[in-house]
């Protein structure tokens, strides 16, 4: 039995609006958003009367997905990871690659992103960064060098 294929990364914020506004600056596209909530929803995450909004987000001409979730009933749970350092255990990062890092870092700069450490060189071959994006979220970027 094997993997068949990565459908899609979850991340829980706060503000749907705003995180899907970051995200659609990024470059990704909106599939939709929907309510989520009923006995089933909340069996599979195992919260009793789960009522959410979910935000699906794709890669133009891509497979990959990232669903924002926002959380009604029963209220989120803030944990403070928003400001984590890097090494922390359970710490999630998305990556993405773009065609310039630099004019990326700044449009995101405007919905609130902020770079964690430096753009950096690696070999001949990226040029990279993390940033704290909405939620504290870590967007790791990379842009290819040719």
């Amino acid at each position: 039995m094997a993997v068949q294929r990565l459908d899609n990364v979850g991340i829980v914020v706060a503000d749907l609006d705003a995180a899907v506004a970051f995200f659609v600056e990024l470059g990704m596209e909106l599939e939709g958003r929907a309510p989520i909530e009923g006995a089933w929803a909340g069996d599979v995450v195992g919260l009793d009367e789960m009522r959410s909004e979910i935000a699906m987000l794709r890669v133009p001409d891509g497979p990959g997905r990232l669903e924002l979730s926002t959380y009604h009933s029963p209220a989120a749970v803030d944990v403070g990871l928003g400001g984590a350092p890097s090494n922390t255990l359970g710490l999630h990062r998305v990556m993405f690659t773009v065609d310039d890092i630099d004019d990326t870092v700044e449009r995101l700069r405007g919905h609130g992103a902020t770079l964690i450490g430096e753009i950096v060189r690696y070999e001949d071959t990226y040029r990279l960064c993390y940033l704290r994006g909405p939620e504290g979220i870590v967007v790791a970027l990379a842009e290819e060098l040719g």
